[in-house]
């Protein structure tokens, strides 16, 4: 990124532009803190510091994390031998006797470590929940007789289980209550579904009066709302981009973000997580040579990224990035699907965590699952931009429009959160999750744990390494009636299995103070604690000096 001075971005630090006579110029950043970032002839001043930790694990914890899947690997050969002599039973898919010489439709080797590693501890995930997701719910209790290929259920509820996973970062997704009575009345009167596209005859007053709020809450000029949050993602950006268009997406962007790039036929780019340099390099590559052969310039420059990163706890170096697209005449999209809400003082999300114009996204994209307590998504920016998405959408085209007894739900959440309702509760929710956040990160640091992420996410990452760790850490919790997502490879790299906590406003101190006791004592039995408190140049896989940019 450049200011008017000629200063670069990279990696979080704002560095100068080295002339040939070895002097620099420009504005600085130091030890992450923007001064100044000048754009257009304006000033911008950003106060706050990006404090983001990505520790590495300590060399014998990654060799035995190797190890034990080298160990797993090999015993997984040896079972897939006993299955093939049938000697052992195979409870996976297989084809079927009479299309032995079709070609295979169960890839065995794609399947091997859903057969061999997964298998054996898949009773952590897919656990049937029976009540609100609320800060406390109700878990079914089942057992498997076949090492956990099959699920019977007892009978048995595990009630009052504190509820660490769940993206219900400000606490709206609760069973029913007289605050709820304005679904309940759309929902006598509209009935639970549409029955139709938005371009048929699927489009509500209560949609407008959605899109209308939306707008209003994001402080750009419109917005529209879809029914499905991963479709908004992935059935919009065909629409906004195609052949002959560049994309730069972020390595860690959500699968809606990849599965949306990959089916524009868009040219797709990956630069390193937050790290500016390696975005740099494409951009000006991208302006220099142009497109492949032909060399003629690129249609569109579409920069992808997300608000908070869901299996980071990272947040998206805004200031920068919105100065490199605008350096080089490129188009940002911002994802916002665990932002929204959670991030900025009324949770208006990352542009306002980093004071910033939200007119300098050109796409701004959310859900409404999160913190709202709904289903679906929006896309929000420019008049001209969603007029061109209300007939060219996939998804307003083709898609059942939002039920709206859930649109209702939104108007509700939407107006609590910006104090419309009267009330300044949305507010205190805001500011008590950010309060909740600072402190459960900062009891997991001084307790020696490794977490990821930016010390304002609510959502945290902390890391387990091995895969048997991740097992025995997801079972005891649950033993003491604390809910946890465990997420190990493909979601998350081979050697960086994690437990991910959902941090939510409607968590009171006892309830944090309660997890944090079982996590202490845990960490101990299972030698978690593995924090030296020494940062890792992991999301900065280039050398710096290889991406110097001379003038």
């Amino acid at each position: 990124m450049a200011n008017a001075g000629g200063g670069a971005v990279c990696n979080g630090n704002l560095y100068s532009h080295k002339k040939q006579d070895g002097s620099q110029n420009g504005n600085c950043m130091k030890n992450g803190l923007v001064k100044e970032v000048q754009q257009n002839g304006k000033p911008h001043f950003y106060e706050k510091p990006i404090v983001e930790s990505f520790e590495e694990a300590p060399l014998h914890v990654m060799v035995f994390t190797y190890m034990g899947y080298g160990i797993g690997t090999l015993f997984g050969y040896l079972r897939d031998f006993l299955r093939n002599s049938g000697i052992e039973k195979c409870n996976a898919a297989i084809e079927r006797e009479e299309q032995k010489d079709f070609v295979p439709l169960y890839q065995n080797f794609e399947n091997f470590y859903t057969r061999n590693i997964y298998m054996r501890i898949r009773d952590n995930w897919n656990r049937p929940i029976c009540s609100a997701p609320g800060p406390l719910f109700d878990v079914m209790e089942r057992v498997s007789d076949d090492y956990n290929w099959t699920f019977r259920f007892t009978g048995r509820i595990i009630k009052d289980v504190i509820n660490m996973g769940s993206y219900n970062f400000l606490g709206l997704a609760v069973r029913y209550d007289e605050s709820m009575r304005t679904v309940k009345e759309v929902l006598e009167e509209y009935g639970v579904g549409v029955a139709s596209t938005r371009h048929e005859m699927g489009t509500l007053d209560k949609h407008k009066e959605l899109e209308d709020l939306v707008a209003q809450f994001l402080k750009v000029e419109a917005a529209m709302v879809f029914g499905m949050g991963f479709a908004t993602n992935s059935m919009n950006i065909p629409a906004l981009v195609g052949k002959g268009c560049l994309i730069l997406s972020d390595e860690l962007n959500h699968a809606s973000l990849v599965l949306g790039a990959r089916l524009s036929g868009a040219t797709i780019r990956i630069f390193k997580h937050n790290n500016m340099q390696s975005l740099e390099k494409l951009l000006r590559d991208a302006v220099i040579y142009g497109q492949p052969r032909t060399r003629r310039a690129w249609k569109k420059i579409l920069i992808m990224v997300e608000g908070v990163y869901s299996m980071e706890g990272s947040i998206v170096n805004l200031p920068q990035i919105v100065a490199l697209k605008k350096k080089y005449k490129a188009y940002l999209y911002i994802d916002e699907a665990h932002s929204i809400g959670s991030v900025g003082p009324t949770g208006r999300g990352v542009a306002e965590f980093f004071g910033m114009d939200p007119q300098d996204v050109d796409v701004l994209m959310g859900t409404f699952t999160k913190s709202f307590g709904a289903s679906g998504g929006y896309i929000a920016g420019r008049k001209d931009l969603v007029d061109y998405l209300r007939v060219h959408s996939h998804s307003a085209v083709y898609a059942t429009s939002m039920s709206p007894p859930i649109a209702e739900q939104i108007i509700r959440s939407m107006k609590f959160i910006m104090g419309l309702d009267g009330t300044t509760q949305g507010l205190k929710r805001v500011r008590q999750l950010a309060k909740n956040t600072r402190y459960f990160r900062q009891r997991l640091n001084e307790m020696g744990f490794i977490i990821y992420g930016n010390e304002e996410s609510p959502v945290v990452p902390l890391l387990l390494y091995m895969p048997g760790k991740v097992a025995a850490f997801a079972r005891h919790l649950l033993k003491r009636k604390i809910g946890v997502v465990v997420v190990g490879f493909p979601a998350t790299p081979l050697a960086e299995a994690r437990a991910r906590f959902c941090v939510s406003a409607a968590h009171t101190r006892e309830m944090l103070d309660t997890v944090l006791e079982a996590l202490d004592e845990m960490g101990d039995l299972l030698n978690l604690k593995y924090s030296r408190n020494k940062k890792s140049a992991r999301p900065e896989l280039y050398d710096e000096t290889s991406f110097e940019l001379d003038d």
